[in-house]
């Protein structure tokens, strides 16, 4: 069940994510589905353990941000691109770019059902920030 909208700094839509809702409900067992997911798609080179993947949002995250747009967000103290003065920038623009990269590239990978909740969580970047850009 998807509650309050969470956007991550980059636009992904945590409250679609299931790493995110897995964590925040304690599910060990989506988290070990998740974490062969993952690997599937090529964002780990090994099947993480449930631990290692939880994730209560990018202010919490302890990786490095793939696109560098986590440490901008946090040092412009802003909570995503949207809100940012700059937006659209490079890295940003760069982050839409992969996004529709994995697109076409995750539809032969993933079920029916991963890919649906992969459109949510992650493909819908851009169409979420500038949602926000609007609102602010």
């Amino acid at each position: 069940m998807v509650n309050k909208i969470k956007l991550a700094c980059c636009g992904d839509d945590c409250s679609y994510c299931s790493r995110y809702t897995a964590t925040l409900s304690n599910d060990m067992e989506k988290l070990k589905e998740y974490a062969i997911v993952l690997k599937k798609v090529g964002w780990r080179d090994t099947i993480a353990s449930p631990k290692e993947i939880k994730c209560f949002g990018c202010a919490t995250y302890n990786e490095p941000c793939e696109y560098n747009i986590r440490e901008c967000c946090l040092q412009k103290k802003v909570e995503n691109c949207g809100e940012c003065e700059n937006y659209t920038c490079d890295r940003v623009e760069n982050a839409f770019k992969i996004t529709d990269a994995n697109i076409e590239r995750f539809i032969e990978i993933l079920s029916e059902e991963e890919y649906a909740i992969f459109t949510e969580a992650f493909f819908l970047k851009k169409e979420n920030l500038d949602r926000v850009r609007k609102i602010s």
